[in-house]
């Protein structure tokens, strides 16, 4: 659960900052809500290029939508929880993008 947090969740940024490989994927670093929420976060980890890297990634694989949703976790970790194991047909389905998102995230910008 925390790692997922840490790879959270708006809108696009700037997508031609810098590329990293990672996992079959190119993914430019990127601005927007999740480097946003990541770089406020606290977290000894974060840094520019990997919240950047976060970001670039939610934007290939979150609408717009289910960022806003992320991101919101940041500010309330339990939310996280209420929408996991909601039995609501739409946060089942934004969990397994999530999910996806998540492992992605993790797998491409591990080591930034």
């Amino acid at each position: 659960m925390i790692a997922a947090l840490l790879v959270l969740a708006a809108c696009g940024g700037d997508r031609n900052a810098r590329n990293y490989s990672g996992s079959n994927a190119r993914v430019a670093t990127a601005s927007g809500p999740i480097y946003s929420a990541c770089m406020r976060s606290g977290r000894k980890a974060a840094n520019r290029t990997l919240c950047g890297c976060v970001q670039g990634v939610a934007n290939r694989e979150l609408n717009m939508s289910d960022q806003r949703l992320a991101v919101s976790f940041y500010g309330d970790p339990h939310k996280a929880q209420v929408v996991r194991q909601s039995d609501n047909s739409r946060n089942e389905a934004f969990w397994t993008r999530y999910k996806s998102y998540a492992a992605r995230a993790e797998r491409t910008c591990r080591g930034l």
